[in-house]
C-alpha cells in the first residue's frame, strides 16, 4: 500500500472536486440529501454606472442605495440560501465605455443580471447589450421616455425602474400653467442639455404647459453641452431674451454649477425658473441660495410623499452613508426591491423568470403616491411612484407645499401622447 506523506501538496482543484462530488453521492446513498452546488452560488448583479467625473455623484448614491438594500436582502437569507453578490464597474459617463463594461460584465464577470445604473446617454448603449445578449437587465436612472415608450426599442429583457420624462412633463406642466396663469407669464424660455434627455424633457414639458394654459409662448431655446463648465454665454442670450420665465432640465452639477453661475449675472431677478431637477438633495446641498422663485419637480425629498416610511428610509440611508438620498438612490434601491421580490415571486433567479414576474407586479415601497409602486406590464415602466412639482425654500422642508400628480391624468394624457407619436 502505498503511503501519501504528511508534507504531500494538496491535491489540485478538479480532484478535490471530484472527490467531493463522490462523498455527496455517497451520502445521498445513504439517506442523507446531496446538497447542490448551485444552492449557495451568489447570484452575481452587475452594475455600470459613472463613479469618476463631474458627475459622480450619480454612481455613486446609485451604488450606496443599492447595498443598503441588498445588505438587508441578504441579511434575511437572500434568495433560498443564495446572496445576492454586486459587481460595479466605472463608466465615466461615456456610453461607449458604458457598453463596454456591460459586455465584459456578463460575459468576463459572470453576472447573471444588470442593473444599468447609467444616465440616459449610456443607458441606451447597455439597453443594446443587452438586446444582444438576452440578458435580465433593469434600467435605474434614465428618464428620457423613448427608451421604453417607443416599440422598436423596447425587448422583453429590459426594464425601467426611474421616473420618466413624460411622467415629470404632464405634472410639471399643469403646475407650471397654473402658476403662469396666476402670475401672468406668457414669455417662456429653455436652456437644458444637448442630448436625448434635455431635448425631449424639454419639449414634452412646453407640450403639456401649452396644453393646460395656451397663452404660453416659448419665444427661444439655449442648448449647452452635458458636463460643460463655463454657462456665461447661455445666460448672457437668456437675459437677452428678456423672458418671464425660464425651464430648465439640467441635473446634478451642471445645475448647481449654472444656478450659482446665474445668481452672479441675476438672472433670477424679478423672473420665474422651473428647474424639473432642483428638489434633489445633491443640488440643494450645494447651491449658496436657492433664488426665491425657483419652482421643480421633486427628485427625492424626505417629505414627497410626507410619509413615515419614507422618513424611516431616509434617515436609515443617512445614518449608513452620513448623507442625505438623491433621486437616483431611491430608484436604484426601488430597482432592487422590484428584483428581490420577482425572484420570491418566480421562485427562481433566472433572467427569463424574472421577467415575466416582473411584468405588472405591484410592491409596497415608501416611494409610491399612495404606498405602492407598480411595473406597467404593457411597456415594462414603473407607474404610481411619487412624482410633485413646487415652490422652494433655502431650508427643511425644501418643498413645503408640494402638489403632487394625478395618475389617473398622467397615464390618460401619456395615452395620448404615445398614440400621437404612433407609439400607442
Amino acid at each position: 500500500m502505498i503511503q501519501r506523506h504528511k508534507e504531500a501538496p494538496a491535491l489540485p482543484q478538479r480532484r478535490k472536486w471530484i472527490q467531493g462530488a463522490a462523498a455527496l453521492a455517497g451520502m445521498s446513498a445513504i439517506g442523507v440529501p446531496a446538497m447542490s452546488f448551485a444552492q449557495n452560488k451568489p447570484i452575481r448583479v452587475g452594475m455600470p454606472t459613472i463613479l469618476s467625473g463631474r458627475v459622480a455623484q450619480l454612481g455613486l448614491s446609485s451604488r450606496n442605495a443599492v447595498m443598503l438594500e441588498i445588505d438587508k436582502f441578504n441579511a434575511a437569507g437572500g434568495f433560498n440560501g443564495r446572496k445576492i453578490e454586486m459587481v460595479v464597474r466605472d463608466s465615466k459617463g461615456q456610453p461607449q465605455e458604458a457598453a463596454r463594461v456591460a459586455r465584459e460584465l456578463v460575459n468576463s464577470d459572470g453576472c447573471e443580471l444588470l442593473l444599468d445604473a447609467e444616465a440616459s446617454s449610456g443607458a441606451f448603449a447597455v439597453h443594446e447589450v443587452a438586446r444582444d445578449l438576452g440578458v435580465f437587465c433593469i434600467h435605474t436612472n434614465s428618464e428620457t421616455s423613448s427608451l421604453t415608450a417607443d416599440p422598436k426599442l423596447r425587448i422583453p429583457n429590459a426594464f425601467r425602474c426611474a421616473r420618466q420624462g413624460i411622467h415629470d412633463a404632464i405634472v410639471g406642466g399643469a403646475y407650471a400653467a397654473n402658476v403662469a396663469k396666476a402670475k401672468g407669464l406668457t414669455r417662456w424660455m429653455s436652456c437644458s442639455p444637448d442630448y436625448a434627455y434635455g431635448r425631449d424633457t424639454t419639449a414634452e414639458f412646453f407640450q403639456y404647459a401649452k396644453h393646460f394654459n395656451k397663452d404660453i409662448e416659448l419665444t427661444g431655446e439655449v442648448w449647452v453641452k452635458l458636463f460643460q463648465a463655463d454657462y456665461s454665454e447661455s445666460i448672457t442670450r437668456l437675459l437677452q431674451g428678456r423672458p418671464q420665465a425660464v425651464y430648465s432640465c439640467l441635473w446634478g452639477g451642471d445645475l448647481s454649477s449654472f444656478i450659482d453661475q446665474g445668481s452672479i449675472y441675476a438672472l433670477f431677478k424679478d423672473r420665474q425658473f422651473f428647474a424639473v431637477n432642483m428638489a434633489d438633495y445633491t443640488v440643494l446641498s450645494v447651491v449658496k441660495n436657492v433664488p426665491p422663485d425657483l419652482h421643480s419637480g421633486n427628485r427625492y425629498l424626505r417629505n414627497v410623499p410626507d410619509t413615515e416610511a419614507n422618513k424611516a428610509w431616509s434617515d436609515a440611508y443617512q445614518a449608513k452613508f452620513k448623507e442625505l438620498p438623491t433621486n437616483w438612490a431611491w430608484q436604484n434601491a426601488l430597482g432592487i426591491n422590484f428584483l428581490t421580490a420577482a425572484m420570491k415571486k418566480a421562485n427562481s433567479a433566472d433572467g427569463a423568470k424574472l421577467a415575466d414576474a416582473l411584468r405588472g407586479l405591484t410592491i409596497d415601497t415608501p416611494f409610491g403616491t399612495n404606498g405602492t409602486v407598480t411595473m406597467r406590464a404593457e411597456d415594462q415602466t414603473i407607474i404610481d411612484y411619487a412624482d410633485a412639482w413646487g415652490l422652494l425654500q433655502n431650508k427643511e422642508p425644501y418643498m413645503p407645499n408640494p402638489v403632487l400628480g394625478d395618475w389617473k391624468q398622467i397615464i390618460e394624457l401619456e395615452n395620448e401622447w404615445k398614440k400621437s407619436k404612433g407609439w400607442g
